[in-house]
């Protein structure tokens, strides 16, 4: 009964975290922008869209999460725990360090880590996942940066959007963009803190997405402040076109990965598509930049740090055995190998650039 109460509250801090994370990949261009000049009011609009998305399209990903990638008997009280606390760790350090994580990343990597130490893994989904992973944010790259081709010819020939009642409608836009993009998210990562619990047993699938959904609305309001900051105002300058560009098609591409159940990363697809806005405008330099090199490393680490840490959780815990030390040894080379690529002499101190309203 202890260890269930403590899967609970362990799914309850993750669904707290992937609100904090996700909170930069929906409402961080209406903040940024300064259409939204409160942060919190950002903020609160990111919590109720996220909380719709779970309540209303959060199941199927969870099936997959739950089921479909780790035979589902092998899913108890226990290894639940250990699935969320290993994914809940790495989320937590990218939370403070203010870094857009991708919460299906960590959350896969964890459930992966399990299944090797289990030797039971569904191959054939861990193959799709990856290729979503590496393909959805490539289209989001190239998306934005297409549609950036075409928000130039308009900024040259529909003049008129800069006057009258036009700006107040394109601020109305990249706000409604935002709130479909947080309900993608709900839609897509409610399923990283619930899908372990609900596999092993422990809460109704109904229930667990709808308590999922209010704990992750609560962390975006309340600890999403840092990474809002870190997407909105460190990576390019956006229009309010550029802006409602990066948000629609984020949304639309995260909610076509819900319907078919794949854990996409949500974070990952939002920032290449600001930088797909950005490589449009400035070409090689947005590449220079630090943040991008942070939060590259950050991303290809995070996913193996969860599955490490998993891995080790079960050998010492369920199996008593200290085999995973070698894994962590290796890791940490993986690690400080990652760590040689350094950005430019020009681009070791972020630059922090406001993002501004084209008039």
């Amino acid at each position: 009964m202890l260890l269930i109460i403590l899967a609970c509250i362990i799914a309850c801090f993750f669904a707290i975290n992937i609100g904090a994370s996700g909170a930069a990949a929906s409402m961080g261009i209406a903040y940024g922008s300064g259409v939204l000049q409160n942060k919190k009011t950002a903020l609160l609009i990111c919590g109720i869209g996220v909380f719709l998305g779970a309540a209303f399209g959060g199941g199927e990903v969870a099936k997959t999460l739950g089921s479909e990638i780790i035979p589902e008997n092998i899913v108890s009280v226990n290894v639940a725990l250990i699935i969320l606390t290993a994914a809940s760790i790495s989320l937590f350090i990218a939370n403070i360090s203010g870094i857009p994580l991708s919460t299906s990343e960590v959350t896969v990597g964890a459930i992966v880590g399990v299944g090797i130490a289990y030797q039971a893994l569904y191959i054939k989904t861990i193959v799709i996942i990856f290729l979503f992973w590496l393909l959805v944010p490539l289209i989001s790259f190239l998306l934005a940066y297409l549609a950036n081709k075409v928000i130039k010819i308009m900024d040259k020939k529909l003049y008129f959007l800069s006057k009258g009642n036009w700006p107040k409608i394109l601020a109305i836009l990249v706000i409604l963009t935002g709130f479909l993009e947080a309900f993608s998210s709900g839609m897509n990562n409610v399923a990283n803190a619930m899908g372990p619990i609900i596999a092993a047993g422990i809460i109704d699938m109904k229930y667990g997405i709808i308590i999922g959904g209010l704990f992750v609305a609560s962390g975006a309001f309340f600890l999403g402040a840092n990474v809002i900051e870190t997407n909105g105002k460190k990576i390019t300058n956006l229009s309010l076109l550029q802006g409602s560009a990066v948000s629609g098609i984020g949304a639309s591409l995260v909610i076509i990965a819900s319907v078919f159940g794949i854990p996409v990363p949500h974070t990952q697809i939002t920032t290449c598509s600001i930088m797909g806005i950005g490589a449009s405008d400035k070409g090689k330099e947005i590449w220079k930049k630090a943040i991008v090199v942070k939060l590259a490393k950050t991303w290809v680490i995070s996913p193996v740090f969860s599955l490490v840490i998993s891995y080790n959780l079960v050998k010492l815990f369920i199996d008593f055995d200290f085999s995973g030390v070698a894994i962590l040894f290796v890791f940490i080379i993986f690690v400080y190998c990652v760590n040689l690529w350094k950005p430019g002499r020009k681009s070791q101190s972020i630059v922090v650039e406001k993002i501004v309203t084209k008039k």
